[in-house]
């Protein structure tokens, strides 16, 4: 089936990396491999275009150009991944009702609250004409499912759990040690490892919350390393915060590329990452696929890729004690860790595994194309 894929807030080539470029990225690959000619069939990116008159020009020309393209291949259906009030799809609703195709969303948002705020009211308007014009939606996130619920029937959407391609992230012993030596640091010597982007708002929020409690830690247990890896626009202060609470033993790591990464989570002990307003966090499914245990905050966001006391430790909100507490149970019961990471790593191959949640997705959509009626 030829498959038109979109997605409005980050194409598939853009430079940042975030867990939503990361599912986008898989749903292209999957389908591809799973016989379908899935294509990025629209690159304009539709984040606030609204806000300058030159970001409707640009949309419309978007729209022509697609519809252009759609002459010499004609898909069958219409794939958007993500669409929601910062950035809402106003080229798919268009094209596939000039095309008579079916018009099919992956992970869209929905908050009537935007409404409310002049800002995102013109967002919110276009992403609820989005919706609207669906056939049928799939959601990863059970957070999402409320709001959708508000302009969806319950027989047009469908929940498909959060995953990863467990392939890509195998713990490689070897290759962890190599990671360690890289780094002077010794066997035996506890390694934590976190991966977040340096951005302002929740990411540093959880940052600057791990700090502080890995500062709780080492009064008591002095023989740890944390290792970060990431960038962006807050490293320096967060460089400045580590020294100042964790002198020596904070090394930064840098962007590391996503394939490289089981290399680094096959190093660790323990994946480290509080989680401040995560809306789901790849990384948790990364860390716990390469064997490595998480201690995380609880919230709605993580609860659906980490299960408490089996894979890892979900913590209150805004307990720095109960983490570093967490933190050193685990770093002290190297039996329970292991077996806590042996089950990480089944949990993630049984229940959070894309190869059989996309098989799903791809069945599904060859029923929408074949009983949709315009």
């Amino acid at each position: 089936m030829n498959i038109a894929f979109y997605c409005p807030n980050k194409p598939l080539d853009h430079p940042d990396p975030s867990g939503d470029l990361a599912i986008a990225q898989g749903i292209h690959e999957a389908l591809n491999r799973l016989g379908h000619d899935c294509r990025e069939w629209a690159r304009f990116r539709s984040r606030w275009f609204w806000e300058h008159p030159a970001g409707w020009i640009r949309a419309a020309a978007a729209t022509a150009r697609t519809l252009a393209r759609s002459a010499s291949w004609k898909p069958d259906l219409w794939l958007t991944y993500h669409t929601y009030y910062k950035a809402p799809d106003v080229i798919g609703p268009a094209v596939t009702r000039l095309l008579r195709i079916p018009y099919v969303l992956f992970q869209p948002i929905y908050s009537t609250k935007r409404r409310r705020d002049p800002r995102t009211r013109p967002g919110f308007y276009l992403n609820r004409a989005a919706l609207r014009r669906a056939c049928h939606a799939f959601t990863n996130n059970r957070k999402d499912v409320r709001g959708l619920d508000r302009i969806l029937s319950p027989m047009s959407l469908t929940y498909l759990p959060p995953g990863i391609f467990p392939e890509a992230f195998t713990r490689d012993e070897e290759a962890g040690r190599r990671v360690r030596s890289t780094w002077g640091i010794q066997p035996g010597e506890p390694l934590l490892f976190c991966a977040a982007r340096f951005r302002p708002g929740v990411k540093f929020r959880s940052l600057d919350f791990l700090l502080r409690s890995m500062n709780r830690l080492g009064r008591g247990h002095n023989r740890f390393r944390l290792v970060i890896a990431g960038d962006g626009p807050m490293e320096a202060e967060l460089r400045k915060e580590a020294e100042e609470l964790l002198p020596g033993k904070v090394l930064f790591a840098g962007k590391i590329p996503r394939r490289e990464l089981f290399k680094y989570y096959s190093a660790a002990d323990l994946f480290v990452f509080p989680g401040i307003g995560e809306s789901l966090g790849m990384v948790y499914l990364e860390a716990q696929s390469c064997g490595c245990p998480v201690v995380a905050l609880r919230n709605e966001g993580v609860s659906q890729v980490v299960e408490h006391q089996v894979t890892g430790f979900l913590l209150p909100q805004e307990d720095e004690t109960a983490f570093s507490q967490a933190v050193r149970s685990l770093l002290e019961d190297s039996a329970a860790r292991r077996e806590m990471g042996r089950r990480a790593a089944d949990f993630v191959r049984r229940e959070r595994n894309l190869h059989v949640t996309y098989r799903t997705l791809s069945d599904r959509l060859n029923e929408l194309a074949v009983t949709y009626r315009p």
